[in-house]
Parts: C-alpha cells; structure tokens; sequence
C-alpha cells in the first residue's frame, strides 16, 4: 500500500484520538478538576503519539515536514468540526467554511510540485 495512504489512514486515528484529548474533556469531565481532566487527556494523548509518530515517519519517506503539517490540518479540522458539532453541540458557524477553504489554499501550495510536476 501506498506510504501516503497509510500515513493518512494513521494521522486521521491519531487526529481523532488528539480532539478527544483536547475538547473532551470540555463535556465529559467538566465537573472533575483541571488536573483530572489533564490526567484523563494526556492518557488520550499517549494514543494519539502512537499513531501519529510513527504516521510521520512512514509519510516523511513521501513528503515533505510541511506536507504533513497541511495534511494533518486538514484532518484536525475535518475531524473537529463534526466533534464540535455532535458532541458538544456547538452551532454551525460559516467561519469554518472559511477556515477550510483557507486550507485548501495552503494544500494547494504545499503540494503544487506535486500537482505540476
């Protein structure tokens, strides 16, 4: 299997694993004190370090430092926007739409050579 597809694969776990981490906390802990909810979180986050290490490592024999930095964006974003959403019942803002097509823009960028070449 393609290198990039695995690192996607694994970057699109890791990212999923890194939101939980992050916001989760924000829902299902928000009664326990910060340094609960930090515990909880960096023992989510060791799952994300699992994947996403060695993610970059596979990916890196393909692309660039940057490339993967776009990559893993565009999966944060693809991947919080639905959390934020569904699990903590935020409102649509178009913002995100913005912020998304912003990305595209740096996609674009960071992989032109690829796209050109």
């Amino acid at each position: 299997m393609n290198p990039i597809y695995i690192t996607i694969g694994m970057l699109t776990l890791s990212n999923m694993f890194m939101t939980f981490a992050w916001y989760g906390h924000l829902k299902y802990l928000n009664n326990k004190t910060w340094i609960v909810a930090a515990l909880v979180s960096w023992g989510i986050a060791l799952f994300e370090y699992l994947l996403q290490v060695p993610a970059n490592r596979i990916g890196y024999e393909v692309a660039t430092a940057g490339q993967l930095k776009i990559i893993q964006e565009v999966l944060s974003l693809s991947i919080f926007i639905p959390f934020s959403l569904l699990i903590l019942k935020e409102p649509f803002k178009m913002d995100y739409i913005w912020a998304g097509l912003c990305l595209l823009g740096a996609v674009f960028f960071m992989f032109r050579d690829k796209i050109f070449n």
